[in-house]
């Protein structure tokens, strides 16, 4: 069958490789229909993922259809379109046994740790299969960095009417956008680019918006929260130097929510943090019950990611294609290979 391999930073080659086996209990054999793209993805081109190892077949965001499977619990059938949780954890270590599959002691993701689904056929096991009966297998592509920023507001407990600040507004931020909205936050979205900041407020209604680039932040935020500075921030950008500068924002007693991951260390003035007495929070991946949450409110009609998909390729002209969704230019937000 056909694979794309990330051989090494910047380089990305077609190859072939066996089919997987027959499927058995422990895993289900599935057509890959579609693939997100992600800043995952683009830092592994680059050669800025933690975690990372070449070569590599990328693809963690899945939207797939059961080719073989055994009978099982969940009543999962051959045809079925499902989204994938790319996350296999052990099962048995203290997280685990906690419910914090996403944070396994041994945890290993498909297209990072282990090679994912830039392919036509893989292997996953059945009870990280998430079928939608309603949903294309576009849209449950994008269930994968849907459940991030969900993971990330369950973690951060908003309030009704809470000033949240969410800085980085690529899909990860546009995804903590839509479920704080759910939670009925009052929420400001921060970025260096006008672009993002323009369709945060066209397509999502945020309250307010700040360019990091030409506004004061500390005083745009004094002026729109009252002089209180948000309660809750979220920051989505993976950069170190946003990250240290995201203590400086959040208010007396509030809460800092780290949703981006950067390989690098990020430092606080410890006497301020004491003095306002702030939580910080770190988020990493989601759960089975985050996929099943969204996929309801996607089914529903109360999650919508039409506008998130900017770029679309079929397979066979993701090698040429994929560096092009690098060039700022391009207006990047979300990319979709079709199989």
């Amino acid at each position: 069958m056909k694979t794309i391999v990330l051989e090494q930073p910047g380089h990305l080659a077609f190859g072939q490789s066996v089919s997987p086996a027959a499927s058995s209990a422990a895993e289900a054999v599935v057509r890959v229909r579609r693939i997100g793209v992600c800043g995952t993805d683009l830092h592994a081109f680059r050669g800025r993922q933690p975690f990372f190892t070449y070569p590599r077949i990328l693809g963690h965001e899945l939207g797939i259809e059961i080719a073989a499977i055994e009978p099982n619990e969940s009543g999962l059938r051959v045809g079925d379109r499902c989204a994938v949780e790319p996350y296999l954890n052990c099962g048995h270590c203290v997280a685990c046994r906690a419910g914090k599959t996403n944070c396994c002691v041994s945890l290993r993701v498909l297209g990072v740790h282990t090679d994912g689904g830039m392919q036509e056929y893989i292997s996953v096991p059945p009870d990280k299969l998430h079928r939608s009966e309603v949903l294309t297998c576009e849209q449950l592509a994008v269930v994968e960095p849907l459940s991030i920023g969900a993971h990330a507001v369950e973690r951060a407990q908003l309030r009704d009417g809470e000033f949240t600040l969410v800085i980085g507004a690529g899909p990860i931020g546009l995804a903590v956008i839509q479920f704080a909205q759910l939670k009925k936050a009052r929420v400001i979205v921060m970025d260096v680019n006008e672009g993002r900041l323009a369709f945060s407020r066209e397509h999502y209604r945020t309250a307010a918006t700040a360019n990091v680039q030409t506004d004061d932040a500390i005083a745009k935020l004094k002026a729109i929260t009252g002089d209180d500075m948000p309660t809750a921030v979220f920051d989505a950008t993976g950069n170190a130097d946003s990250m240290r500068q995201a203590f400086n924002l959040v208010a007396h007693g509030g809460r800092l929510i780290f949703v981006g991951l950067v390989q690098a260390d990020v430092t606080f003035h410890d006497p301020d943090f004491h003095r306002r007495e702030l939580t910080v929070l770190g988020s990493r991946n989601s759960t089975g019950a985050d996929f099943r949450r969204i996929i309801a409110l996607m089914e529903s009609g109360r999650i919508n990611i039409n506008p998130w998909i900017t770029h679309r390729i079929p397979f066979a002209e993701t090698v040429d294609r994929f560096p092009d969704w690098l060039n700022p230019e391009a207006g990047f937000i979300k990319g979709i290979v079709e199989l």
